[in-house]
């Protein structure tokens, strides 16, 4: 290879092992986020090979370049050069599981068709040969004409040997079409390609054949075509495209399928070798993990032991935080002039940082889990498990891989949701989703049940507060589910297409991929929340400073042998905890507190509510730059502990009690407290109506559960 750098685009089919590949790799150079105005992840990488500086780029996984979904999208117009956020890449790896070789070569065959060097990676070999399968690599690499490397992601030789394999790379594409469609349809691809895609579109030559092959498939125009001013000429040709294939006795829409599966066929067929083999370590286990009544009962059990841990795990991790930002605190109190800078810092920035940073260790635990339950294989599992429930309430078995996906985070659930295919379905997953207990909920429910929930052993290994931590979860989940069947058992509409999964082996998850995954995720709580919250705490401290309140001065008569006099007397300040009732934010507070009241809400904790309709875990945030600015005392201490001393000035009465704990946890577990998921419900059904519905009906929701939970837990 005859250059000095050169980009990579790693692109495969999911669960095969791409993203185990593109760590291996790139190590820790790596940068990951999202697409610009998309939620789907980027992950760019950088890695030296023989003085040859390589970047590399992990596409979205995707099963085809037929690009209906918008995770396909990018991973096809990043090839063709027709995305802007994505160069063209030099040299593309082609990740295939090799216990699937056949199904994996689908997509192969397309990426050779765009005129990219290619080199075909397979993975998992190790899991082939267990199940008898047995792949000569050079036979394929011979019939396909590009370079074949049988690999293990996992092995650092393996790992090596792609390496290898890219420095040698003359970075020469193969021919397109080598699959040798039959006559009829290459006079078809001809006819569309010279009639249409040329003299009509502007499409990238590289597209050329992938574009042809989608319109004859689909039999429309489709995505940009729809408001090309020549539309009707172009669906003219495309019904006549595939006349010429069905007058040759072929089937338009089957016949790229067709024709590519038999080249597969022919490349496959000498080069592997089945072996029969008993039942494997999989079929023994899948016999009771997805047996209709254990595999429920496994799947909340697995959720139960998940949640109890994150709670008890993160306990020593999140005292230290604590630690660090009372005395960074006290500190900044001790060190800098008493003034405006150090209450903004210690009362403002500190208070508000802290309050939310301290809950990173569970949400680094919580991908943890996902990221396990995802190496493993048992992620399906659960899906394949719940389908049945699914349906039951009226939701498709497709709606469950969302619903999961939203234990992260409702944003990429709803996107998620484009893979199914009924628009009731999709549109009725959309409006259940954001009950799915999101980790931006995760602090506030840490703190209410840190705080006030007993730490009492149930069964000798649970506490009362895992259990809580769990039942919150479940009680989002049960929420779907009510609502779901209550408006499926309402609303009338397309007949459920069938639900279809394929359930990859069982295989110990990546330990490097798992941390590469929580890490990351932390990384970018930390980064996309610290910036709204400093924001917010910076503006919430303003408001609850000013104006400055002094009580009027009194004055007295002094009837002296001298003559009258005008005394002033002193008069005390106001405390700080009078001072912030009359701040423009507690103002604002108090105006809302009589609508709140009934929930067991103050005033401080309805400012809350306002300021966490930005993220969710700004709630936390907000009481405790509330709190150190309402305090007194000269040491800081831990928000918890201002929470359990609070007391209302008027009655002596504690502000937080156990029902008003469950109060607020209800609220939040039902309240649409995200801006963000409402703008992306917007997007998704090209719609301000349903979003519209949504807030409506989420937020009179969590106010009936939460006054019912409040009012009853003060009866009890």
């Amino acid at each position: 290879m005859d250059t000095d750098s050169i980009s990579i685009a790693l692109v495969g089919n999911p669960n095969t092992g791409k993203s185990t590949l593109f760590n291996a790799l790139t190590g820790l150079k790596q940068k990951i986020g999202n697409y610009p105005g998309v939620t789907v992840e980027r992950k760019v990488g950088t890695c030296q090979i023989n003085n040859i500086r390589l970047t590399i780029v992990d596409l979205p996984g995707t099963y085809s370049l037929n690009h209906n979904k918008l995770d396909e999208r990018i991973a096809y117009q990043a090839l063709i050069g027709d995305y802007e956020h994505e160069q063209t890449p030099d040299l593309v790896l082609v990740i295939l599981d090799s216990s699937n070789i056949e199904r994996n070569l689908y997509m192969a065959t397309q990426v050779m068709d765009l005129d990219l060097p290619v080199i075909i990676v397979l993975n998992m070999i190790d899991v082939a040969e267990e199940n008898g399968i047995n792949i000569d690599s050079g036979k394929i690499a011979t019939k396909l004409g590009v370079p074949v490397i049988p690999m293990v992601a996992k092995r650092s030789a393996d790992v090596m040997k792609i390496k290898n394999a890219i420095a040698v790379h003359d970075l020469v594409p193969p021919k397109p079409l080598q699959w040798n469609p039959d006559a009829p349809l290459k006079t078809a691809i001809d006819l569309v390609i010279n009639e249409w895609i040329k003299p009509y579109t502007k499409l990238p030559v590289r597209s050329h054949y992938i574009e042809t092959l989608r319109l004859i498939s689909d039999n429309q125009l489709t995505d940009d075509f729809i408001k090309h001013p020549d539309k009707v000429k172009g669906q003219e040709i495309i019904e006549r495209a595939r006349s010429v294939i069905e007058a040759g006795g072929g089937n338009a829409f089957a016949a790229e399928v067709l024709n590519r599966y038999d080249h597969i066929g022919a490349c496959t067929r000498d080069a592997t070798i089945h072996e029969e083999v008993g039942e494997t370590l999989t079929d023994r286990i899948d016999t009771i993990v997805t047996h209709k009544i254990f595999g429920p009962l496994i799947f909340m059990g697995i959720l139960l032991v998940m949640f109890q841990s994150i709670f008890s795990w993160a306990e020593p991790f999140m005292n230290l935080i604590d630690w660090f930002f009372i005395e960074a605190g006290n500190f900044v109190t001790t060190q800098f002039p008493a003034g405006m800078l150090n209450d903004l810092l210690v009362e403002g920035v500190i208070a508000g940082l802290g309050g939310v940073i301290i809950f990173l260790p569970q949400i680094m635990f919580l991908f943890f889990f996902i990221a396990i339950l995802e190496g493993t294989g048992y992620m399906a599992r659960a899906a394949f498990v719940m389908d049945g429930f699914m349906n039951r309430i009226g939701l498709h078995g497709r709606s469950v891989m969302p619903l999961i996906s939203g234990f992260a985070c409702a944003i990429p659930g709803i996107m998620a949701t484009r893979t199914i295919e009924n628009h009731k379905d999709r549109l009725l997953t959309i409006m259940v989703l954001p009950f799915m207990a999101c980790s931006a909920r995760l602090p506030v429910y840490a703190l209410m049940i840190a705080a006030f929930i007993p730490r009492d052993r149930v069964l000798g290994i649970f506490t009362l507060q895992g259990i809580t931590f769990f039942g919150l979860y479940f009680f989002g989940i049960f929420m779907a589910g009510l609502v779901a069947f209550m408006v499926n058992r309402c609303a009338t509409g397309q007949a459920q297409t069938p639900f279809m999964m394929e359930l990859p082996i069982y295989k110990m998850p990546q330990w490097s991929s798992v941390f590469h995954h929580m890490f990351d995720r932390g990384r970018i709580f930390v980064v996309q929340a610290g910036k709204i919250i400093m924001g917010i705490s910076i503006i919430l401290w303003f408001l609850a400073s000013y104006p400055v309140h002094e009580n009027p001065k009194q004055y007295s008569v002094d009837q002296s042998p001298a003559g009258i006099q005008l005394i002033t007397a002193e008069t005390p300040n106001l405390s700080t905890s009078e001072q912030i009732r009359h701040s423009y934010i507690g103002k604002i507070g108090l105006f809302i507190e009589p609508v709140i009241k009934p929930l067991g809400f103050d005033w401080k904790i309805g400012i809350g509510l306002i300021t966490s309709f930005a993220a969710r875990e700004v709630m936390v945030g907000t009481l405790n730059t509330i709190y150190s600015i309402e305090s007194d005392e000269s040491n800081i201490v831990t928000l918890k502990a201002k929470l359990i001393n609070d007391v209302d000035a008027e009655t002596g009465e504690p502000v937080y009690s156990i029902p008003t704990a469950i109060s607020l946890m209800v609220f939040f577990a039902l309240a649409m407290q995200c801006m963000s998921t409402i703008a992306i419900v917007k997007r998704e059904t090209n719609s301000w109506k349903w979003p519209g519905i949504m807030f409506v009906y989420m937020t009179f929701l969590a106010y009936l559960c939460s006054f019912i939970a409040y009012q009853a837990g003060s009866l009890l």
